[in-house]
């Protein structure tokens, strides 16, 4: 008598059978993470909220390129076509949120132009106003438009640099 242990014959080996034990681990390990779960739902409506404010004030600034100056009771500028195409600016930049809005870690260069834009604008506000171009009244603008998005806009950026590996799938 034999002392051997019996031996068994596999199946026929197919790619799906060959993924077992070890072999599913590391097929799983290569896998990249899926970025959707690292996005909050805040990023999104912050985004979606910033295009529709955006869509809406370029729209106003198009539309009635007067009524910024005389809410806040300034002289108006000589050349208003100037300020509507700020306004389509603002508008575009509103499309360009709600984009970004589809998935905030991938599109985070929107957010980032964006947020630049929002850190210019007060510094070019601030300028103006020291030199007495503009009056105080004016800078609500600059609160609505810009300041309010600081926060949210880094902390999106922010998430998007953490997770950078695995958004630049």
């Amino acid at each position: 008598m034999s002392s051997a242990a019996p031996t068994t014959t596999s199946p026929v080996s197919s790619p799906a059978s060959r993924l077992t034990g070890t072999a599913v681990s590391q097929a799983m390990s290569r896998q990249r993470p899926q970025v959707a779960g690292a996005v909050r739902p805040w990023m999104r409506w912050t985004l979606i909220a910033a295009g529709i404010y955006n869509l809406v004030w370029g729209g106003v600034a198009i539309l009635a390129p007067r009524f910024s100056f005389e809410l806040v009771g300034m002289e108006l500028p000589r050349y208003l076509e100037f300020w509507q195409c700020i306004g389509m600016i603002v508008g575009v930049y509103g499309i360009g949120y709600l984009l970004a809005a589809t998935n905030p870690l991938r599109h985070w260069p929107i957010t980032l132009v964006g947020l630049l834009g929002k850190i210019l604008g007060p510094i070019g506000f601030a300028e103006a106003l020291w030199s007495g171009k503009l009056p105080l009244a004016f800078g609500w603008n600059i609160i609505t438009n810009d300041l309010i998005w600081w926060i949210p806009f880094t902390a999106i950026l922010v998430v998007a640099w953490n997770e950078r590996d695995d958004v630049s799938a």
